[in-house]
Order: C-alpha cells, then sequence, then structure tokens
C-alpha cells in the first residue's frame, strides 16, 4: 500500500509539471511547482524516487543504519514488482526531462547526469526482452538469494538484533524468503520452457551449497543464531516465544530449501546448459553486450577488451620476470610460480595468524595513509574471515559496508577456507583493496556525505566502485609496502588476476571458451593455486561482465591522475585529487573523466 501511495503521489507530481496544468493559475499544486528553483526540482526527484525505490526495495533500509519499515524483502520475482519498477525508471526520467539543466550548479549538473544515465541504463536492463533472459535464472551458487540470506538472517549481516521488533522483523522476513525459493522455482521452470537456461556447472554448485545447508542440524543452523544470544532485558517468556517461534520458522525455511534443491537437482539439472559461456545461451549474446556496457560504463566491445587484457597479461608477467631474477631464482617463470606456490614461507599457520597478519597491515596503513588522503571515513574497519559454511565458494576476499552514523563497521572479509592453498604474499594488496583505501574509503565516505542525493551515496557503478579498489592496491608502491619483492610478487599477481578477467570473462562469454581453457590460461599466465583459479573463473561463469570493472575503471582513474600530473606539475596535490575522485560517490567513467577534468583546469588556472 505505500508504495501504491508514493506512485500514485509521483504521477501525480509528473501531471502537475504538463505545461498546460501549470499554466493554470488556480490550482496551487502547479503555481508551487512554478515556483520551484530547478534545484528544488532536481532533488525533490531524487527524493521521490528514491522513497519509491525503499517502498520496492526494503532492504535498502538497513544497509543504511534504519531499522523502521524493513519487516519485508520485498516482493522479489513477482509481475507486480516487476512492472513498478520499470514505470518508476519511466516516471524518473519524463520528471528529469522537465528539469532544465543549464539552470543548474556544477553540482547539481553532476548530479543530473548520474541520475540519467543510471535510469536510462535500468531501463534497458528491464525490457521484456531483458527481462525473458533473466527472470527466468533466478539462483546460481554467487547470485541466489540463498547465498545471502542465512548470513544476514543469522545476525552477521546488516540487520540489527537489539529489540523485540528486529526479532520479530527477521521473522516476518522469513516469510518473503520462502515465497522467493518457490517464486523461484516456478520462474527456472518458464526458462526451461523458453530454453533460457543456467549452467550444469553453476546449479551443481547450487544444489551442493543446498545440501549444506539443510544437513546443518537444526540448532547449528544460522538462522537459530539470534536466539543464542538474546540482548539484555528479554524476558525469559520473550525468550522462549522467540526460540519456539524461530525452530517453526527454520524447518520452514529447511522444508522451502529442500523443495528448491529437489527440484535443481532432478528436473533443471538434466535440462541445464553443458556450455558455460553465455553468448551460447539463447539471446545470451545480447545480453552480454548489454552487461558488458553496464560493468564498464564505456562503449566497449568484447573483442576490444579481450585484445587489452591480452597485452595487459603480457606487460604484468614481464614484471613478475624481473622479480624472479631479482630473488636470484634460476628457471622459468612457471617454475618460479610453483615454488612459491610450495614454499611454506608464504602459506599461512593458521586462521588465526592469518587474522593478525590483517591487522598487521592495517596498522601499517593507518600510520601512512594520511600523506595521501584529508578525507576520512568516520566508520572503523573490522577484519574477519567468512564463516566456514559459506567460504569454500567465496572469492579471496570482500567487503561489507558500515553504517552512515559510523556507529557500525565495515567489515574485511578474508578467505580461510583450505588454508594450504593460500598464499601470503597478496595479503597486502588484498587489504588495499577491500579495506583501507580500497572498498571501505569509497564506499564509507560516499555514504556518510549526507550533501549527496541517496542515490549517489548508497549508489555506484561496477566500473567506478572496483576501478578504486585496484587503483587503491597500486597506492602500496608509493607506500613503500612494495619495496619487498614479495609483496611485489603478491600485487602483480593480484593486477595479473584483473588483466587476465578480461581476457577470460570475454573468452568466456564471447568467444566460446571452455572452464578447463579459462583455467589453463590463468594457470599458464600467473602464480594462482588452481583452488583460487577454479573459484576465479567459476565465479566469471555465474556473473558474466563483472570481473571486467575492475581493470577498465582502474586504468581509467590512472589516466585521470597522470592527465592532472601532466597538466598541473608541481601544483598537483594527491590529496585533493583523492578528495575529488572519492567526494561524490560512484560516477560513470565517463562523468568522473568530465568532472577530473574541469577540476584540473581550475587548478590550472588559479
Amino acid at each position: 500500500m505505500k508504495f501504491r501511495l508514493a506512485l500514485a503521489a509521483s504521477t501525480a507530481v509528473l501531471l502537475a509539471a504538463t505545461p498546460a496544468l501549470a499554466q493554470t493559475a488556480a490550482d496551487p499544486a502547479a503555481a508551487t511547482a512554478a515556483a520551484q528553483s530547478e534545484h528544488d526540482k532536481l532533488f525533490a526527484l531524487f527524493e521521490d524516487a528514491d522513497a519509491r525505490e525503499l517502498a520496492l526495495n526494503p532492504l535498502g533500509r538497513l544497509f543504511r543504519g534504519e531499522d523502521e519499515g524493513v519487516d519485508r524483502l520485498g516482493d522479489l520475482l513477482t509481475d507486480s514488482s516487476f512492472l513498478a519498477s520499470r514505470t518508476d525508471i519511466k516516471l524518473n526520467l519524463a520528471l528529469l526531462a522537465q528539469i532544465d539543466r543549464a539552470q543548474l550548479s556544477e553540482t547539481d549538473a553532476l548530479a543530473y547526469d548520474v541520475f540519467q544515465y543510471t535510469q536510462e541504463r535500468a531501463l534497458a536492463g528491464v525490457s521484456d526482452e531483458m527481462r525473458a533472459l533473466t527472470e527466468v535464472r533466478p539462483v546460481n551458487h554467487f547470485f541466489g538469494l540463498h547465498t545471502f540470506y542465512p548470513t544476514f538472517a543469522g545476525g552477521k549481516g546488516v540487520a540489527p538484533f537489539k529489540t523485540l521488533a528486529n526479532y520479530e522483523d527477521n521473522l516476518s522476513r522469513h516469510n518473503d524468503y520462502i515465497a522467493f525459493i518457490d517464486r523461484a522455482i516456478g520462474r527456472s521452470r518458464e526458462g526451461m520452457e523458453s530454453g533460457v537456461l543456467e549452467t550444469k556447472l553453476t546449479i551443481g554448485i547450487t544444489v551442493t551449497q543446498l545440501d549444506t545447508q539443510i544437513n546443518t542440524p537444526l540448532a547449528d543452523s544460522p538462522f537459530m543464531a539470534p536466539t543464542k544470544t538474546f540482548p539484555e532485558g528479554f524476558t525469559d517468556v520473550d525468550k522462549a516465544r522467540l526460540v519456539a517461534a524461530y525452530e517453526a520458522k527454520t524447518r520452514e525455511i529447511y522444508a522451502a530449501n529442500t523443495r528448491l534443491r529437489d527440484f535443481l537437482r532432478d528436473e533443471y539439472l538434466p535440462a541445464a546448459r553443458d556450455s558455460v559461456g553465455l553468448s551460447q545461451m539463447k539471446g545470451g549474446a545480447q545480453l552480454y553486450a548489454l552487461l558488458v556496457q553496464n560493468s564498464t560504463t564505456l562503449p566497449l566491445d568484447p573483442e576490444t577488451i579481450h585484445q587489452l587484457g591480452l597485452s595487459e597479461v603480457a606487460r604484468i608477467k614481464s614484471g613478475l620476470e624481473q622479480i624472479k631474477a631479482e630473488v636470484g631464482f634460476v628457471g622459468t617463470l612457471n617454475e618460479f610460480f610453483d615454488h612459491v606456490r610450495n614454499d611454506t614461507r608464504f602459506h599461512p599457520e593458521s586462521r588465526e595468524a592469518l587474522t593478525e597478519s590483517y591487522y598487521d597491515i592495517g596498522r601499517a596503513v593507518d600510520e601512512k595513509i594520511g600523506d595521501y588522503f584529508s578525507l576520512l571515513p568516520k566508520s572503523a574497519l573490522k577484519i574477519e574471515p567468512y564463516d566456514p559454511s559459506i567460504e569454500q565458494f567465496q572469492a579471496g576476499g570482500s567487503y561489507q559496508s558500515g553504517s552512515p552514523d559510523g556507529e557500525r563497521a565495515g567489515v574485511f572479509y578474508f578467505n580461510a577456507y583450505d588454508l594450504p592453498s593460500r598464499l601470503t604474499t597478496g595479503n597486502v594488496t588484498l587489504y588495499l583493496h577491500e579495506g583501507a583505501p580500497g572498498h571501505h574509503f569509497q564506499i564509507s565516505l560516499a555514504q556518510e556525505n549526507e550533501d549527496l542525493p541517496a542515490f549517489m551515496r548508497f549508489g555506484g557503478t561496477t566500473a567506478y566502485v572496483e576501478g578504486w579498489a585496484l587503483y587503491a592496491e597500486t597506492l602500496g608502491y608509493e607506500m613503500g609496502f612494495y619495496e619487498d619483492p614479495w609483496n611485489r610478487y603478491g600485487t602483480l599477481q593480484d593486477e595479473q588476476l584483473r588483466a587476465m578477467r578480461l581476457v577470460v570473462d570475454t573468452g568466456i562469454h564471447a568467444k566460446g571458451w571452455s572452464r578447463e581453457q579459462a583455467i589453463d590460461f590463468m594457470m599458464q599466465n600467473s602464480g594462482m593455486t588452481n583452488t583460487e583459479v577454479v573459484a576465479e573463473v567459476e565465479r566469471y561463469i555465474a556473473i558474466p561482465s563483472q570481473a571486467l570493472a575492475y581493470k577498465i575503471g582502474a586504468l581509467k582513474i590512472q589516466e585521470l591522475r597522470k592527465r592532472a600530473e601532466t597538466r598541473l606539475g608541481a601544483r598537483f596535490d594527491i590529496k585533493a585529487f583523492h578528495e575529488q575522485v572519492l567526494n561524490t560517490g560512484g560516477l560513470p567513467l565517463a562523468v568522473l573523466e568530465t568532472k577530473i577534468d574541469r577540476w584540473i583546469e581550475g587548478q590550472a588556472s588559479r
């Protein structure tokens, strides 16, 4: 009902802004709209659009640190939700078109451009053609709600468990999760009928994930975790009631997951695609082209990206050859990779030792960060391993944002699965990327900036967000961390990973590469372990194009910094440059380039 009211109010605003009604002096609403400045109109639109978005996706409130109106996951996978979302996007663009951009300030014009870009890209993604290629594939081992929800609902995500209302909201959200699982089965059956199918690889892993969750004893389930640590002040009666309610609802979740597991294993898996590339799926080439543009925010085609990747792989491989010579290793580069993989010096001794090594790195970064940044986040940064129940299928690390007010810390998660296969040479780079000054700085500074409209505080393009994090890795050279050849080995290996992604993602999804071909390429051109390579390749198969964003975004930020250094010479200020890149959220790369060029010229004219 809240959504319908919000949409009705927005439609009224749209009608009131039309020329015919605006000329009706007797209409007070029209007169008020006519009197508004273009700035006021723009930010009223932002506020209205944000309210409508949160009505459709209430979880967004939790990620902002709110705990009111968060008893729903939303009507996921329903026709009404999809059509409401598309209506919202069209409404946003129609209202934006009625604002005179020429009358906006420089900052407001930037917000206008970002909003227009994001809404136009969103509209391209919600066509009937795109929906028929995406919504009928609602789960895989990376994007299925089943991978996110146990941690989220178990108290280790952004959902708070401080009050009785928090506990009741969590129970209510369980109902939406169960409904989603059953809708996912229905949508997947539609895909079976239309011939738009996930791969045997991704669904096979998904079945394994569901098996693990289903076979976990009820008492040990993450869904029961909130009942193990009640806050002070809860009465014994409330505790007993909640334990009983959580047990009953967890059984329902187990039953839903069992239905999904059985369907995927017995019906879907036999029909799923043997191929792994998106272009080999019905309609997949068209979808991949859209995803590439969304991920890179640039008009790039897969072949151009593929060739760029091959060039970068060759350049970085040369740098690894230089390290081999520096440390005095005699043998081929691949033998050098094997030597590092097998040297016990570079394997963590325990989960505790690995955790402490990241804290040591964090302290060292903190000592140097003031030399490069004048703008620092309020939110603290925690360092934790993934939960053992999910770590096998996770990447080497990830970041979970803190709250905008800084009260909830951001979290840098690292992977401690199969420790003998993990190398410590890349620890510095991973921390700089996922933690500080990578994702933690970029995401925290954006959401803590209350002067930005909500969609810029809490949104962001992948190319910018991941490009910044990869750029942050390179600051390790200036900070002195890579004077150690083994840390430099680690950062070149990580940079090589991002370069190889350009080759492998386009290879799989545009050129018909097999899983094995992709694995072989990465093993031959890097020192990654087989466990790491397999996890990466299977990630690219599950989420096409996302991996392209890192290197493309980083190269653009590096290009802009070089442009500023060349133009400004001795007047170049690294702190000021970083503030300009970070202080307006995750911009599309073209918009970021325009902004930085304008800043460079402003600095040069002083």
